[in-house]
């Protein structure tokens, strides 16, 4: 595939898919090359995920580097400023608003690159990111291995004591892989409670 970014002006690079997809390693790869090539590289994550650091971006591989906890969008747009390339993680955690704070940053000049989950565990889109996947110039998708078949695994299993979570269960729940699996589609279950949400 060939990618010809934007001569002039930023632009916003998504990168999705399930957990244990190496989403956020995917991003510090990208970032740590604009940093060797000389850019101002700003990179931001949700203060609520402090799974394997409270200040740095983890990959579940442990691959790290050292970014800025934020509470809201409006600090993104302070603390941001002055970046040329702006790296946000589990952009899925952020209001709605994390849209046109990105977009803003991007027709600011910035590159900018969100990593998050695209659905949560029922298979529902995950908050902003179907409108942030509408607005990318480029969106890569990737994809984990099934914990179950060790197939091409592309949605997310919450268990609870080793059975799939409730359908009704809080969309947000900050974990790794003690609450989590990557499944494929054969083999993700739903939960008690999906049929009576799905009538």
């Amino acid at each position: 595939m060939i990618r010809i970014p934007p001569q002039r002006g930023g632009w916003l690079e998504v990168i999705c898919g399930p957990m244990f997809s190496g989403k956020s390693e995917e991003m510090i790869r990208r970032l740590r090359r604009a940093e060797i090539a000389g850019q101002r590289v700003a990179i931001f994550k949700p203060m609520l995920d402090d799974r394997y650091a409270a200040i740095d971006v983890v990959s579940h591989a442990g691959v790290r580097m050292r970014a800025v906890p934020i509470s809201c969008v409006r600090e993104l747009l302070w603390r941001a400023h002055g970046a040329e390339v702006v790296g946000i993680d589990e952009i899925q955690f952020f209001e709605p608003s994390v849209v046109t704070a990105a977009l803003e940053l991007a027709e600011g000049g910035a590159r900018v690159i969100a990593a998050g989950l695209d659905q949560d565990f029922r298979r529902l889109p995950f908050g902003p990111m179907p409108e942030l996947l509408s607005h990318a110039e480029f969106v890569d998708k990737l994809q984990a291995v099934c914990h179950r078949c060790g197939g091409p695994a592309t949605t997310t299993q919450r268990l609870v004591d080793g059975r799939p979570a409730p359908y009704s269960g809080e969309t947000v729940v900050v974990g790794a892989a003690e609450q989590y699996e990557a499944r494929c589609r054969s083999c993700h279950e739903h939960g008690a409670g999906a049929a009576v949400a799905a009538a």
